[in-house]
Order: structure tokens, then C-alpha cells, then sequence
């Protein structure tokens, strides 16, 4: 197994000649130190050192930053136990399964689907770590990398800003450039990167990975759109939360957004993250899909470029929604939802009951009409179940 270094890399591809990947890439080793004591000094890195080891005094927190020295020890040991911490203290169980289909030594494009900001990406990161695994390269919104204490935090956990703002022509420029840098780390690097199949969370519990990322990441290939896509490696990524991190934050954000566009509050994002971190979310499973290689080569060169990029995404969903863990609360909410007891025998009438009291107890706070919100709610968590039967 290789050893990741952040160093600057030679830049062997033609595609990636073009480009100054100085925005998106993490520091290198050699940049850490300096990064690491800004951290240390930050007042919200002090705050969350306090709720995370509430034992350590200010000093041992600001000394175990200074410690490390590379982004790769500062996923794999600093960020390793805060996660599993997170894991441990919000859910019943972490899981895993399929790492058997996947070598130590390739580089893959993990496509994810996307349920909480922090923990889709962050949970693979520990689950690679643990089994043996290089962890990965992570794609993130900027608008959640503010400058100061955000990007050096996100710089040193190998995080790769997107940028969603701009006029058209700015749009495709940054595509081009993120799309190059993708091909670059996994081409040139040799290092793995994941990415969400979709721009923000699911809010209806539909996994659907969007077109646009396929023709994103299209950009930078110098074959043809088929070998473009199998030099990436991709592999599905679906992950699984019995309770659904934020999920009154989605409910309520899905009823605003029939009747109008949904504009985010100051400090939205934020407070959604520290949200799926404490939020209960019962059983968690992560499953690794097979890479789709094998499949892309059947796919029928008869086919035009767009109609290839739409099989590329069936293959990815298909995989997602069979990989799927559906737990309990999902078939509880697919009878609801379709007033029908077609799994019951998945669950019992105490599970039932339950499932409906904890919907009850959340749209209380929301703002809107009961029936419909409880409807969303509802639909949420009922649509793994109606993707798994497409």
C-alpha cells in the first residue's frame, strides 16, 4: 500500500497543464505546521476541542493541534477520533460493507450520495482508515469554507472547495478547472477523491445523481466519453442513517419551497452541521458499491454523448438505491405513505408507534400546515423504499 504525501505533485496529464489548481488543493506537508498553530489559536477551534474532550484543558488542546504535521495525519489521527467520538456518541451502530470489491492500491472517484454536510464524507474517512485503506480527497461547498479558521480546517482535512457562484461563462471555467483537478489526483496523484451525486443534500430521501456531474467531470477526458469515465474508477457510495440527520430542517425547507424559492438564514449551514453532529441518528451503514467499469464498457456506442452520460447515472443510482440499508422506520414509512401493509413484516406495531410519535415531536416546531408537513416527513423517509422497487 502507498503512503499519501501532500507535496506538490508532477503534473503528468496534458488535460491538467492548463490549469492552477492553487484554490483547490489541501496543503502540502511542508504548509502544515504554519496552518496548524493558526488553528490552535482559533477561537472556534478551542470551542470544539472543549465539547468534544470537555477533560482537556485549553493547553493539551492547543498542543495536540501543533502535533501534527501533515493532512494525512491530521485525517487519520486527529479527525479519526473525533468522528468515531461523533459516531459513537449519536448512533446505535457504524457498519460497513463491500470494501471487498476494492483495491488498496487504486485510486477511485467515490460518487456519494449525500444526506448530512459533514458526516457522509467524513464517516468513509475513518471506515477507510480502519480497514486499511488511503483516505480520500473530499469535494465540499465553498460557501461552507469561509475564510480563517473553516479553510485552514478544511485545507488540512483534504477538502476541495466547489464554487456554485457565477455568471455562465465563469461557471464553466470553474467546472473545467475542478474537473481537471478530479482527473489529476486520481490520474496523477494516485489518490482517491469523493464526490456528492448531487449539488446539496437529498431533502426527499430520493438519491439522484445529477447529469451535470457526470458532464462536469467529462470535461477534462481526452477519449471517448466511455474511457473518460472508466479512467476515474467511480464507485457508488451509499450511506444510510435510520434517522435522518436534520431531517425537520428538510421537511420544513421542502414545505417553503412549494410555494417559493427557499432562501438560506445567516448561519444556516453551520448550525446544520453542529445539528447532524448531535442529532440521534440510530443505525448508520455505509455501503461500497462495485466500480462500474465492466458496465460502461456494455453500454452501446450507438448511443449519442448525452444518452451515454444518462446510462453512466443509472449505473450509479442503480447501485446506490440497491445498496441501501433500509431500516425499519423506511418500511414503517412506505405502509404509511402508500396506506398499506406491505412490510409489516419488517416491523411491529410498538416500532409503528414509535416511528409516529417522533414524527409527531418534530413538526410541533415546524412552521406550516400539519397534514402536509407530517406528509413530507413521511415521504422522507418512505423513498428508499420506493427507489430499492424501481
Amino acid at each position: 500500500m502507498k503512503f499519501y504525501t501532500s507535496e506538490s505533485p508532477k503534473i503528468v496529464s496534458d488535460f491538467a497543464k492548463e490549469f492552477n489548481f492553487e484554490s483547490l488543493r489541501p496543503y502540502y506537508d511542508s504548509e502544515s505546521r504554519e496552518a496548524m498553530h493558526r488553528i490552535a489559536h482559533y477561537e472556534s477551534y478551542l470551542k470544539i476541542m472543549a465539547y468534544m474532550w470537555p477533560e482537556m484543558t485549553q493547553e493539551d488542546a492547543i498542543q495536540k493541534a501543533l502535533n501534527v504535521d501533515s493532512p494525512y495525519q491530521f485525517q487519520t489521527e486527529f479527525m479519526r477520533n473525533a468522528i468515531w467520538k461523533i459516531v459513537k456518541s449519536s448512533s446505535t451502530d457504524l457498519t460497513w460493507s463491500g470494501l471487498e470489491h476494492l483495491d488498496k492500491n487504486t485510486a477511485y472517484l467515490y460518487v456519494a450520495n449525500h444526506r448530512d454536510i459533514l458526516l457522509d464524507s467524513a464517516i468513509l474517512q475513518i471506515i477507510l482508515d480502519k480497514e486499511g485503506f488511503e483516505t480520500s480527497e473530499i469535494t465540499f461547498g465553498s460557501n461552507l469554507m469561509a475564510e480563517g479558521f473553516i479553510t485552514d480546517f478544511g485545507r488540512m482535512n483534504r477538502m476541495i472547495p466547489i464554487k456554485r457562484d457565477g455568471n455562465t461563462k465563469e461557471l464553466y471555467e470553474i467546472s473545467r478547472q475542478l474537473s481537471a483537478y478530479i482527473r489529476h489526483t486520481i490520474l496523477d496523484k494516485k489518490v482517491s477523491v469523493w464526490i456528492a451525486q448531487r449539488n446539496g443534500r437529498t431533502k426527499d430521501g430520493k438519491d439522484m445523481t445529477q447529469t451535470g456531474l457526470l458532464k462536469m467531470l467529462n470535461m477534462s477526458g481526452t477519449e471517448s466519453l466511455k474511457e473518460n469515465m472508466k479512467q476515474l474508477n467511480i464507485v457508488p457510495i451509499s450511506i444510510s442513517y435510520e434517522y435522518e440527520p436534520c431531517d425537520h430542517y428538510k421537511v420544513q425547507e421542502s414545505f417553503i419551497s412549494m410555494n417559493e424559492k427557499y432562501v438560506k438564514a445567516p448561519g444556516e449551514d453551520l448550525n446544520s452541521v453542529l445539528t447532524g453532529i448531535k442529532q440521534p441518528k440510530g443505525r448508520i451503514h455505509l455501503a461500497f458499491g462495485k466500480p462500474i467499469n465492466e458496465e460502461i464498457d456494455q453500454i452501446s456506442e450507438g448511443l449519442n454523448e448525452n444518452e451515454k452520460i444518462k446510462c453512466v447515472t443509472a449505473l450509479i443510482d442503480r447501485q446506490i438505491h440497491q445498496n441501501y440499508y433500509i431500516n425499519a422506520v423506511n418500511y414503517i414509512a412506505y405502509d404509511l405513505s402508500n396506506q398499506t401493509n406491505r412490510f409489516e413484516e419488517h416491523y411491529n406495531a410498538s416500532e409503528k408507534e414509535s416511528f409516529i410519535n417522533y414524527i409527531d415531536s418534530k413538526i410541533v416546531s415546524l412552521k406550516g400546515e400539519p397534514d402536509i408537513l407530517k406528509k413530507i416527513f413521511i415521504a422522507l423517509y418512505a423513498n428508499p423504499v420506493e427507489s430499492t422497487l424501481l
